[in-house]
C-alpha cells in the first residue's frame, strides 16, 4: 500500500519508509489551523460553494392552521434575508455562520430582543466565543461567554456541526486532522520544490578525502544553486562526481494522491468531485442538493426554529428555505409528475399546492372521466356520476339500482 494512503488511514508505517526529508515534512504532526486548511484548494472550494449558496437562499416563515400552510410576513424574515440591524447584512451573516459551522466550533448569532420582539441579529465570530457545558450528561446545560460577558444559550442562534452538547460543534478540520495535515504538508512540499527550481537531490562522490574548507565551499555553492535562480552551475573539481538520487516514493505519489485526497475532501462535504473540476452533470447537481445542501439547510432552519420562535409559536409556525431558485431545473419534471397525478385521479390540486407550500384554492373535488365510477367500500355501493345512479354490489340479495337524484334541485 502507498505510504500516503497508510498515513491517511492511520495505519503503521515502517521506519525504512520515512527516512526521506519530503516524507518527514508530511508527518511532522503539525497542527492544522483553520487558515492552513483553507490553503487546500479542494476544501476551500467546497466551503466557498456551500457558504455562498446557502447564504443566498431566502428563508421564509410559514404558519400551519386548519390543515393549511400560509406564508407569514414578519420582521424576523426581514432580518434573515435583508437587513440584520448589524454591520453585516443577512447574506454576509449567513455566509459567515456557514463557514464557522464547518471550520470552527459553530456559527453563533446573538439575538437582540426588546421584550419578546426580535430587534436585530448580530453575528459573533466563533473564535471570540467561549463555551462551558454543564456536567450533567442528561439534563444538558451550559453558558456562552463573549469578551468576558456571560450569556445563556437561548440568546443565540447556534448552528452547530456534530454537536453532542448543543452548545459547541466539531469542525471538519478537527474531525479530519490527519487528512488535512497530509494535504497541507503536500502543498508545502510542492512549494519547496518550486522555490528550489525543482532541482534534483543527490550526493557528491570524491576520489579522495576533502578538507573541511573544501566541504564548506561545496556546500555554499550548492546552497546558492538551490536558493538563487541566477546560479545554475556548480563547478566540480577533479576527482568530484555528482550522483543524482532517484525520486522518492513521496515525490512520485504526490500528483497521484492529489486527486485522491481531493476526492476525500469532497466526501467530507457530500459534494460530487466534479464540482471542483467544473464538470458538474445534471445528476451530480441533484446529488449535491439532496445530500449536501439539504442537510446543511435542514440543520440551519432547525437552529432558527429553536432560537427565533416563541414557545407559543412552536408547532404551528416554522422557518423553511425557499428552494425555488435552487431546484428550478427540476420544476418542469416535478410539475409534469403533478399533472400526471391529478389526471390519474390520485391527487387533488390542493394536495399539490400543499406540497409546494402554497395556499389551497378550496377546490375539494376528484377529477373523473365519463367512464369512471366511484366505489364506496363501507356501503359496498357503486355510484356512476354519468348516469347519477347508485348500485349495490353486496353479495347477499340481488344488486339493485336506485336514483339518488344528486344533481336534482
Amino acid at each position: 500500500m502507498k505510504i500516503l494512503e497508510k498515513i491517511i488511514r492511520s495505519e503503521p508505517v515502517n521506519a525504512n519508509e520515512i527516512n526521506d526529508l519530503g516524507l518527514n515534512a508530511l508527518i511532522t504532526g503539525e497542527d492544522i489551523t483553520r487558515e492552513k486548511a483553507l490553503e487546500i484548494p479542494a476544501l476551500a472550494g467546497c466551503i466557498d460553494y456551500i457558504a455562498k449558496t446557502v447564504s443566498n437562499i431566502p428563508i421564509k416563515l410559514y404558519k400551519k392552521e386548519n390543515g393549511e400552510i400560509k406564508e407569514v410576513e414578519d420582521r424576523r424574515v426581514t432580518l434573515l434575508n435583508e437587513e440584520t440591524g448589524d454591520m453585516l447584512d443577512a447574506t454576509q451573516m449567513k455566509n459567515a455562520m456557514v463557514r464557522d459551522y464547518f471550520l470552527g466550533k459553530g456559527g453563533y448569532c446573538y439575538i437582540h430582543k426588546n421584550g419578546i420582539e426580535v430587534e436585530s441579529l448580530h453575528y459573533v465570530d466563533c473564535s471570540k466565543v467561549a463555551v462551558t457545558a454543564g456536567v450533567d450528561p442528561i439534563f444538558k446545560t451550559g453558558v456562552i461567554q463573549v469578551n468576558g460577558k456571560t450569556y445563556f444559550p437561548h440568546e443565540f442562534i447556534r448552528f452547530l456541526r456534530n454537536t453532542k452538547d448543543g452548545i459547541e460543534g466539531e469542525s471538519v478540520v478537527k474531525q479530519n486532522a490527519k487528512l488535512m495535515s497530509v494535504m497541507y504538508n503536500s502543498l508545502k512540499y510542492e512549494e519547496n520544490l518550486v522555490l528550489t527550481g525543482g532541482n534534483k537531490k543527490g550526493f557528491v562522490k570524491s576520489a579522495k578525502k576533502l578538507s573541511q574548507e573544501a566541504i564548506d565551499a561545496l556546500k555554499n555553492a550548492w546552497r546558492k544553486l538551490y536558493r538563487n535562480s541566477s546560479e545554475n552551475v556548480v563547478i566540480l573539481n577533479d576527482g568530484l562526481d555528482f550522483k543524482e538520487s532517484s525520486n522518492t516514493s513521496v515525490e512520485m505519489q504526490l500528483n497521484e494522491n492529489k486527486r485522491t485526497n481531493g476526492d476525500e475532501i469532497c466526501k467530507i462535504f457530500n459534494v460530487p468531485p466534479s464540482l471542483t473540476t467544473g464538470n458538474l452533470s445534471e445528476q451530480d447537481e441533484k446529488s449535491l442538493i439532496k445530500y449536501c445542501l439539504n442537510n446543511v439547510l435542514g440543520e440551519f432552519v432547525t437552529a432558527l426554529n429553536t432560537a427565533l420562535l416563541l414557545e407559543s409559536e412552536k408547532g404551528s409556525y416554522f422557518f423553511a428555505p425557499d428552494m425555488y431558485e435552487l431546484t428550478k431545473g427540476d420544476i418542469e419534471k416535478r410539475y409534469n409528475a403533478y399533472q400526471s397525478s391529478i389526471s390519474s385521479g390520485w391527487m387533488q390540486i390542493d394536495e399539490v399546492r400543499k406540497k409546494e407550500n402554497m395556499a389551497p384554492l378550496g377546490l375539494d373535488f376528484v377529477k373523473l372521466g365519463l367512464q369512471d365510477v366511484l366505489y364506496n367500500t363501507k356501503t359496498q355501493t357503486v355510484y356512476t356520476p354519468n348516469t347519477d345512479k347508485t348500485a349495490s354490489v353486496k353479495r347477499e340479495g340481488k344488486a339493485g339500482e336506485k336514483n339518488e337524484g344528486r344533481n336534482k334541485e
